[in-house]
C-alpha cells in the first residue's frame, strides 16, 4: 500500500452515469440516473430529462425552491431513499462565494452531487523537535465512516455561518477546545476531490487548518460524535495513513496534505508530484 492508494480511493467517478442538475441556468450538481428517476415523480418540482434535471421555472427564488425541494426530500426520506437525515441545511450554489440558490438537507447533498464544503483541523503538539498529532476515532453511530480515524476537529460547512465561526463551534463540540485557543487555528489551504461513495457522489472542498496545542491539553468530546482521542507520534500517523485504510477516506487526504506541507513527505518521494495533483481533484 502507499500514500497514493488513499488518493485513488477519492478518485472513483464515471461521468457517464450522471445527469447535470441545473437551477436557474446554473449547473450545481450531478445526479445518478436511478435517483433522477426517483425525482421524476415530483413533476411540479423537478423536470427530468435524458441529460439533465432542472427545477421548475416557477420556483423563482431561494425560499420557494427550498420549501419545494424539502417537501420532496422528506417524502423520499420516509421511503428509506435518503439515509442519515440530520436537519442541517446546506447551501446550493454555483460556487462557494456565490449566493445560495436554495438550501437542502445535508444528507441529500451527495445524491444530488452538489458541491459540499467542510472544515478540517489538524491538532498538533510540538515539543523538543518532535511532532505529535491528535487523532479522533469516529463514533460507531456516525452515518459516514463509523469507527474510522479522523482529524481532531472536522465538520461540514452549513448555510449562514462563516468558516472560522464554524471551526470554532466544531472545536467546542468535538474536542472541548476553548474559544480563545480555537481562534489560534491557522488556515493553511484546502483539498478537493470527486468520488463515488455509498451515500452518493461526493464533490467536496475541505478548508484545512492547523492548531498547535499545549502539551498538557486533553481533548474531550461533547457531542457524542467521537469515541476516543489518541495523541500519536507523527511517525505512527505516517505509517497508518500509508499502510492501512483506518482513516476516513477524506481525512487521510488532509493528513497527506499536512505531511507534504511540513516536509515529512519530501519532494524526492516517488509519489510526490502525483500526490500534489491528487489532492486537488
Amino acid at each position: 500500500m502507499s500514500f497514493f492508494d488513499r488518493i485513488a480511493e477519492c478518485s472513483v467517478f464515471d461521468r457517464s452515469r450522471y445527469r447535470e442538475f441545473r437551477v436557474d441556468g446554473h449547473e450545481v450538481g450531478l445526479i445518478e440516473a436511478a435517483f433522477a428517476e426517483d425525482l421524476s415523480e415530483f413533476e411540479d418540482v423537478f423536470a427530468v430529462g435524458d441529460d439533465d434535471v432542472t427545477l421548475a421555472a416557477d420556483l423563482a427564488d431561494a425560499e420557494s425552491r427550498t420549501r419545494a425541494v424539502d417537501r420532496c426530500l422528506r417524502t423520499l426520506k420516509e421511503r428509506g431513499r435518503i439515509m442519515g437525515w440530520r436537519e442541517e441545511p446546506y447551501p446550493v450554489a454555483p460556487s462557494f462565494s456565490a449566493p445560495a440558490l436554495f438550501t437542502m438537507e445535508r444528507a441529500a447533498v451527495p445524491l444530488f452531487g452538489v458541491r459540499g464544503y467542510g472544515v478540517h483541523m489538524n491538532g498538533i503538539v510540538v515539543k523538543g523537535g518532535a511532532t505529535k498529532m491528535w487523532i479522533g476515532k469516529r463514533s460507531l453511530t456516525k452515518p459516514t465512516g463509523p469507527g474510522k480515524l479522523d482529524q481532531l476537529v472536522a465538520g461540514g460547512q452549513p448555510a449562514g455561518m462563516s468558516l472560522k465561526a464554524n471551526l470554532i463551534k466544531e472545536c467546542e463540540e468535538e474536542a472541548a477546545i476553548p474559544h480563545a485557543l480555537a481562534e489560534r487555528a491557522v488556515p493553511i489551504g484546502g483539498i478537493s476531490y470527486v468520488t463515488e461513495r455509498p451515500e452518493g457522489l461526493r464533490r467536496d472542498v475541505l478548508f484545512n487548518y492547523d492548531l498547535e496545542l499545549p502539551p498538557d491539553f486533553e481533548p474531550r468530546n461533547t457531542d457524542g460524535e467521537i469515541e476516543a482521542f489518541y495523541l500519536w507520534p507523527i511517525e505512527k500517523v505516517i505509517e497508518v495513513v500509508r499502510d492501512t485504510d483506518q482513516f476516513k477516506f477524506n481525512c487521510a487526504l488532509v493528513v497527506i496534505d499536512f505531511l507534504i506541507r511540513r516536509g515529512f513527505i519530501e519532494p524526492d518521494h516517488p509519489e510526490y508530484v502525483d500526490l500534489l495533483k491528487g489532492l486537488h481533484g
